[in-house]
């Protein structure tokens, strides 16, 4: 509970680009954010590595370098965590903090997507607010969506473009036909890639922010070691123009619905839908629901400015006194979600790198006839006698499991001299 019903004491642990910029809102535009709070959110203590200058005006506002002695003052109201990271230091304090009744405010979608549950039930129990708006979609308001505006609704699916690093590199490869390793390291020189840049274009990061997603659309307890991850790395400037030729892009999505194993992986994507538009390093979360049917939220997905707009959001509803469940309704009440049903069967586009060789096409239709897949469609477009080549098709309405396991017979065959892709198909969105 709040104890100065006048002010709101703050503090912030992680001074990054995202903590800076919180810091520098919070003491820049103090009086603003006084007349929308109906409190005044005081900035009175931060932690980071080391104590420097970082863009705001810092008098007046104590440096702890243990950030865990942040949930011991009693000046403290709320505990803003932008430290990151599962474990360690950022999990010890927002424990620690919620064990002190101090309501805590996140970014860090590794936590939660790990212990989101824990927390909130810890949260409850000492009637403070975990909030997380920050932590997903980055300036898109996807989290306040679900728990409010949409709560009166039946969430069929999640689809979502959730990391800004992939949809860059995507976007760039279809728009320049390009190569993954090249608009990569160009993503690196640019800032939208991290040197090392596995945490995105393996997929992980969408899916921390898909399994917190569908633990609130479907109120589940977060569960990401469900989600079915792969990332971009397999993907080709082939595959990108292929699509194209077929009318679709390729994004990274990820998709969730009731029942069904969460995945994060590469889709084609029709030209002409909502989500094939959303370039660059934005961001988008579609909903289908029912009594509403769709709706596309899109924006900045990550950096300084969108990611404190979600934080400074949450620290605003906390001062304004609104409460809500974490997930949406209380803890004890969402749901194991252990037993998960396959995705439902789709269509698939395939990629195979064969030897130009005779009776090649034959042996591939024949290996997908045995698995009970039917062809709807093939493209070639280059011979060639001395090194593989592509083939291409598309295939109708089937299950993922049969297409697995066609790939893994595929791969063992000696005509193939490559890799094998299968991508599911998404015809509107």
């Amino acid at each position: 509970m709040l104890k100065n019903m006048s002010e709101i004491g703050i503090a912030i642990a992680g001074l990054g680009v995202v903590g800076a910029e919180t810091a520098r809102q919070l003491t820049k535009k103090n009086t603003e954010l006084h007349s929308r709070a109906g409190t005044a959110p005081v900035l009175r203590a931060v932690s980071a590595r080391t104590q420097k200058d970082r863009g705001f005006d810092a008098s007046g506002i104590d440096f702890v370098p243990d950030a865990t002695a942040l949930a011991a003052r009693n000046d403290i109201d709320i505990v803003v965590e932008l430290i990151g990271g599962s474990d360690g230091v950022a999990f010890d304090l927002c424990q620690a903090a919620l064990k002190q009744g101090k309501h805590v405010v996140t970014a860090n979608k590794a936590m939660i997507a790990h212990h989101g549950h824990l927390l909130a039930q810890r949260a409850e129990d000492a009637n403070v607010q975990l909030c997380f708006e920050a932590a997903v979609a980055g300036g898109i308001p996807a989290l306040k969506l679900l728990r409010e505006g949409l709560s009166g609704n039946e969430i069929e699916r999640v689809t979502g473009i959730l990391n800004g690093t992939c949809n860059y590199i995507l976007t760039e490869m279809t728009q320049t036909g390009r190569g993954f390793d090249e608009v990569l390291r160009e993503a690196q020189e640019k800032g939208y890639a991290e040197a090392e840049p596995s945490f995105d274009i393996d997929g992980i990061d969408a899916a921390h922010k898909l399994s917190i997603l569908a633990a609130l659309a479907y109120g589940e307890q977060v569960n990401f070691p469900s989600v079915n991850i792969s990332g971009i790395r397999a993907i080709t400037d082939i595959d990108i123009a292929y699509a194209g030729d077929l009318g679709f892009v390729i994004k990274l999505l990820g998709s969730a619905g009731r029942g069904r194993v969460p995945t994060v992986q590469p889709w084609l994507v029709a030209r002409d839908s909502q989500l094939a538009k959303i370039d660059g390093a934005l961001n988008a979360v579609a909903f289908d629901a029912e009594p509403v049917r769709s709706i596309v939220c899109t924006g900045p997905g990550a950096g300084a400015g969108p990611t404190a707009s979600a934080v400074l959001a949450d620290i605003i509803d906390i001062a304004r006194g609104r409460r809500s469940f974490a997930f949406g309704r209380p803890a004890a009440s969402l749901k194991s979600n252990g037993d998960l049903k396959a995705v439902p069967p789709g269509r698939f586009y395939l990629r195979v790198m064969v030897r130009d060789e005779t009776g090649v096409l034959s042996a591939i239709t024949s290996i997908l006839r045995d698995h009970q897949i039917s062809v709807e469609s093939m493209l070639q477009k280059s011979q060639s006698a001395n090194k593989p080549v592509p083939l291409v098709l598309t295939m109708h309405e089937t299950a993922h499991e049969p297409v697995a396991a066609a790939c893994a017979e595929l791969r063992g065959q000696s005509f193939v001299d490559g890799d094998v892709l299968a991508l599911p198909v998404l015809d509107s969105a």
